[in-house]
């Protein structure tokens, strides 16, 4: 068993409960960690046999482009399609952080971290 890491994706994007967080946005910091078997990639040199980080990378783009309230939401729109397509893939976790949120104080970012295994997903 092994995990690949994406660490500090950024990106821009509209997610919040404020009106004016849909019309101007905030910088997100996405971080992913999959678990999943190495062997066979690490021996066969097959990018085939592993889990493809662009594919991940892709799916965190994709799914923080679709607008939602919570950062919650969001999340588990990564971490479901991570299972959906990568079947291999055992286990997952998933950060979102907006950056400088709208909270009336200097905070750095606020985050919200999913982490699931396969056998405890449930898809809506």
């Amino acid at each position: 068993m092994g995990k690949i890491f994406l660490k500090n994706i950024r990106l821009y994007a509209y997610h919040g409960c404020l009106d004016e967080e849909e019309k101007i946005g905030s910088d997100y910091v996405v971080n992913v960690v999959v678990h999943t078997e190495l062997e066979k990639s690490s021996f066969s040199d097959e990018l085939s046999d592993t889990v493809d980080y662009v594919s991940l990378h892709a799916i965190v783009k994709e799914e923080m482009a679709v607008r939602a309230k919570l950062l919650e939401k969001v999340a588990d729109r990564i971490i479901k399609r991570i299972f959906r397509e990568h079947e291999e893939v055992s286990r997952a976790r998933v950060k979102v952080a907006k950056q400088n949120p709208p909270i009336g104080g200097n905070v750095e970012e606020v985050a919200v971290a999913l982490e699931l295994e396969r056998s405890a997903i449930q898809f809506n």
